[in-house]
């Protein structure tokens, strides 16, 4: 189960860089750095996203390394979800359209928040 506590981790890193003006792609090398220093890999295929008017809207949240341009603006609300897998394995998505495995059976982990960008920090909207 330590690949489930690095997922966990590797959420806990992505959001410890939100604040207004920072860059998206710093929750990414957070993320993906973390995860692979463990000796795991990011799925690049999912990403988290902005919450407003649509469930799904921009911006895109990548959790792996990137070089995407865009920067958090105080008040903005979004996801944060990243999911790590043990090999580089392809992921397989069953007919229902939204049920998602890995080709080979090996074991996945995600944890998920959605959270608020503020001046000086982020808030956590999901926490429980």
């Amino acid at each position: 189960l330590y690949w489930v506590q690095a997922a966990e981790e590797c959420l806990e890193k992505g959001i410890s860089v939100c604040r207004d003006g920072v860059n998206y792609r710093k929750i990414g090398k957070k993320i993906s750095k973390l995860a692979y220093f463990y000796g795991y890999h990011v799925v690049e295929r999912f990403v988290g996203h902005g919450i407003g008017t649509m469930l799904h809207s921009e911006p895109l949240i990548l959790h792996h390394a990137n070089e995407n341009s865009g920067r958090m603006v105080e008040g903005q609300t979004f996801t944060i979800e990243p999911i790590l897998i043990m090999d580089k394995a392809e992921c397989v998505t069953w007919e229902n359209g939204w049920t998602t495995v890995t080709d080979d059976g090996s074991w996945a982990a995600q944890f998920e928040h959605t959270v608020l960008v503020t001046r000086t920090g982020v808030e956590i909207l999901t926490k429980h």
